[in-house]
């Protein structure tokens, strides 16, 4: 085999050609074995063209080999940083999961879209060997969420190194409500975001909320209402405040001292789901904690949102913006619009601010 390592491109070809024309099963998987040997044995040091050159030679070889002799080339590239792609993308997308599993869960050469074309096409056993990858972007559990059973989904929810789009946590926690499993791994996931988390709480099972109450036994507490409760929680429990409930919070404060923070940039943050920035301004325009604002944006009615906004002097299209955007949250009924908009034309500014400080004693006042 040393001939083949120093041998030209055409020469390597040439003596492989007979036992890609003539040899039997046995002899290809022989030659296989053999020409990866040489591949990982300087497989760090060969130049683009010469791994081009194995590449060629392998997707011959495969093509007619057994099972088990493709399965042991996909265990023994899955891990080779130059492994050939052309190579390693053939075994990722054999029908056979013995074959494909290995490079599917580990090889770095497979980028986002083979994996993506892959786990719209492949079986649901391609589609777990992907879940279990060190690094998962949010286009590819995108797809994982949409097509993956039962064990892909929380085989992905269950991996560190996973992360998720605004949609792919959204169709996860509608797929949680009728999974107990899923929704505890999904509440324990650091970087679930902070309104997310809330939603998921007041959806969940009593089964659930006592296995997250669990994980974290010292800062469980008892309020009166499952949308109450969520919020509760989520201020107690770390794994609910992410580096992006800290940095929306952070944003808003600066706009606000900055003297940029204005109903137009209120209902900019509600059209889009913001739920973090949305609730930190108009704690700031109302002046009132962060803490005392979610609680109130988080009853079951909408009448906390309204009195916010009435002391913050919002229009009544804002809070509209603000009363959608926090009905999606929840996950309750929505708010009748019109009753509302009656309430809020009657609701005087000085009666809010007495109910403000109502709810300001009442942050006060400690958790038993």
């Amino acid at each position: 085999m040393k001939k083949l390592k120093s041998a030209p491109a055409d020469g390597l070809l040439d003596e492989l050609q007979s036992t890609l024309t003539n040899g039997s099963v046995t002899r290809r998987v022989e030659t296989l074995r053999r020409v990866t040997d040489l591949f990982l044995s300087g497989a760090i040091d060969y130049a683009d063209d010469q791994i081009a050159l194995f590449d060629d030679v392998f997707q011959c070889l495969i093509e007619h080999i057994e099972v088990s002799a493709r399965a042991l080339l996909a265990n023994r590239l899955a891990t080779a940083d130059n492994a050939p792609r052309g190579t390693v993308r053939a075994l990722a997308f054999d029908d056979t999961i013995e074959v494909a599993g290995p490079v599917l869960s580990q090889s770095e050469r497979l980028d986002d879209a083979a994996l993506i074309e892959a786990a719209r096409s492949k079986s649901q056993a391609h589609l777990l060997a992907i879940s279990i990858r060190r690094v998962l972007s949010r286009a590819v559990t995108d797809v994982l969420v949409q097509r993956g059973n039962t064990a892909v989904v929380q085989s992905t929810v269950k991996n560190p190194g996973a992360e998720f789009s605004e949609s792919g946590y959204n169709r996860l926690i509608k797929r949680a409500a009728d999974d107990d499993d899923l929704a505890a791994g999904l509440g324990l996931r650091p970087t679930l975001p902070r309104h997310l988390y809330l939603k998921l709480l007041a959806k969940a099972s009593d089964t659930v909320r006592q296995r997250l109450e669990a994980a974290h036994p010292k800062q469980a507490a008892d309020v009166p209402t499952a949308v109450r409760e969520a919020a509760q929680r989520a201020r107690a429990v770390p794994a609910a405040v992410t580096k992006q409930t800290e940095i929306a919070h952070a944003l808003v404060k600066s706009l606000y001292e900055d003297g940029r923070l204005d109903q137009h940039l209120v209902t900019q943050f509600a059209e889009e789901g913001r739920f973090d920035e949305t609730n930190a301004a108009i704690a700031a325009l109302a002046n009132v904690t962060v803490a005392t604002a979610e609680n109130m944006m988080l009853e079951s009615r909408a009448e906390g949102v309204m009195i916010l906004a009435k002391v913050a002097g919002l229009s009544w299209s804002t809070v509209t913006t603000i009363i959608r955007m926090r009905d999606e949250i929840s996950g309750g009924e929505p708010a009748d619009l019109a009753a509302c908009k009656a309430t809020y034309e009657r609701l005087r500014s000085s009666t809010a601010q007495q109910v403000i400080r109502f709810h300001r004693m009442q942050q006060k006042v400690p958790v038993a």
